[in-house]
């Protein structure tokens, strides 16, 4: 081999270097920056998931109170799901609409006897179910259409039941949720990039490959076993 190839393959393997070097800067940069942006939303989900999964050992009080009412609907009530959410957010003094609703349609009952088809059918009514408030206070609404009344049922939480309903993003609003979705999507950037600074920056890759393979063995191991 002539000094030129010599040359040339050492060029080839310096510029192979430099841009093994910048791609490893440009992750671990970037992960610190993700890691970083996560960090509080980490820790708060991290204590929340903890108490969760051992909530049957660690029994923290979660002072919750509910309390229910009736509200009695205008005359005439109001039509339609958007009619009666707008009543509703008046009615309450909400400051903003439903986090959420459920409209189940009307049904047959499940214990009416099909077979005989002389007697009329049972049918149940419409229910209309409406969330408002937030994770320290919950205002649920529940209307079965017809009904001159709605039931209102409010449940003021404590500091560890807020807690578990941010956790579950019981009552939360569209921006908590979005924040909590570029959560789960930096927590999705942070295992590839760990997992590509590995490769790249240690010699045992088939250790890194063996832990890797053996924890998604583990998780599809337990999921499965709960189906």
């Amino acid at each position: 081999m002539d000094s030129g190839s010599t040359a040339l393959g050492h060029a080839a393997r310096v510029r192979a270097h430099q841009r093994r070097t910048t791609a490893v800067q440009w992750i671990r940069r970037t992960h610190g920056w993700f890691g970083l942006w996560g960090a509080v939303l980490g820790l708060l989900f991290g204590f929340s998931g903890i108490w969760l999964n051992h909530r049957d050992v660690l029994k923290l009080p979660q002072a919750q109170e509910r309390t229910r009412a009736q509200l009695v609907l205008p005359d005439p009530a109001p039509e339609t799901p958007e009619a009666m959410s707008q009543w509703l957010q008046g009615a309450l003094r909400m400051s903003g609409p439903p986090n959420s609703r459920r409209i189940e349609p009307a049904k047959p009952v499940a214990w009416a006897d099909k077979s005989d088809k002389s007697d009329p059918v049972l049918t149940q009514p419409a229910r209309w179910v409406f969330n408002f408030g937030g994770p320290n206070e919950i205002v649920q609404v529940e209307y079965w259409q017809g009904n001159r009344s709605v039931g209102v049922t409010t449940t003021h939480n404590g500091f560890v039941a807020t807690l578990t309903s941010m956790h579950k993003g019981g009552g939360m609003p569209l921006p908590w949720i979005l924040l909590v979705d570029t959560l789960a999507g930096s927590l999705i950037f942070l295992s590839m990039s760990g997992m590509a600074l590995w490769m790249l920056t240690h010699r045992r890759r088939r250790v890194g490959l063996a832990l890797f393979g053996a924890s998604l063995a583990a998780v599809l191991a337990i999921a499965l076993s709960a189906l």
